[in-house]
């Protein structure tokens, strides 16, 4: 008699392989992941998504902390809506890997709806519950009983802006009244983060090019509700090699505490100051 085969066997999840590579090249972030059920951490420091989208007291004691490091490193007072903006930046870089890093590595798309999410700033740890996740046809996970499959490319990178999008678009509803910018500008802040957090990581995992080329994909210009393109472009460095860049879609009001002191993407900064700045960084 011929017995059935065995059900196939996944790991903890099918994105656990892809949060352990984010560690090992980046040990400052950790993602624990919770079983379906579990309760998020709570205590000892730990913020959930929801509290930050709810717009409460979770937002001010999270808002307190960058109030308190502004006022500690930069010796002045910033304005609230400074405070917020990079509050909300801190909580949104590591939020967008939880998807974009996946998708990049493996092909993996995983829903992380704000209520499976919580994040502890200081220690730099992220805790997730893995629900559903979009894969292609051909991806070994395929059979998994949480996968859905999408037919292409293309529509995984559909899965990746809607993901990130059910995640962030309750959490910048509830920094909205902290901040002085209106819906475009804070989906130009959400651009920002999906781009330059997976381009930072990928220049770790030695495939950076490769990642601008996916982020130009995913990111072309015209997707709501997002604002702007990935939009990389390439300056010339003083020995001719090609220092890659880009124009933020937003501003993260650093120049407000250091007005001589911006960002290498900012687009107050010129191309000879970014060429200055990226080569002292090499």
């Amino acid at each position: 008699m011929t017995l059935p085969a065995p059900p196939p066997r996944f790991p903890a999840s099918p994105v656990t392989e892809s949060y352990a590579r984010l560690t090992e090249v980046f040990p400052s972030l950790r993602v624990d992941e919770i079983a379906a059920g579990g309760a998020l951490p709570r205590d000892g420091g730990w913020v959930g998504a929801a509290d930050l989208a709810a717009g409460g007291p979770g937002l001010d004691t999270f808002l307190g902390w960058d109030e308190a490091q502004i006022l500690r490193d930069y010796g002045r007072q910033g304005r609230p809506d400074v405070v917020a903006s990079f509050a909300l930046h801190r909580y949104a870089w590591p939020a967008c890997l939880l998807v974009t890093l996946p998708w990049f590595l493996h092909r993996r798309v995983p829903r992380v709806p704000v209520a499976d999410v919580a994040f502890q700033r200081v220690l730099g740890r992220m805790a997730v519950r893995i629900g559903s996740f979009a894969c292609l046809p051909g991806d070994p996970a395929a059979g998994h009983p949480d996968a859905r499959v999408v037919p292409d490319e293309e529509a995984l990178r559909g899965e990746v802006r809607a993901a990130v999008a059910e995640h962030l678009g309750p959490v910048l509803e509830g920094f909205a009244p902290r901040m002085r910018r209106g819906r475009r500008a804070l989906w130009g802040m959400a651009t920002d983060e999906i781009v330059e957090g997976l381009w930072y990581v990928s220049h770790l995992l030695g495939e950076e090019r490769r990642a601008m080329a996916e982020l130009e994909l995913l990111l072309p210009g015209a997707t709501g509700p997002y604002v702007g393109a990935a939009g990389f472009r390439d300056l010339t460095g003083p020995d001719g090699a090609a220092l890659a860049t880009r124009d933020r879609a937003s501003c993260c009001l650093h120049y407000t505490l250091r007005p001589d002191d911006t960002c290498v993407t900012c687009p107050r900064t010129c191309d000879a100051d970014r060429v200055g700045k990226l080569t002292a960084a090499v």
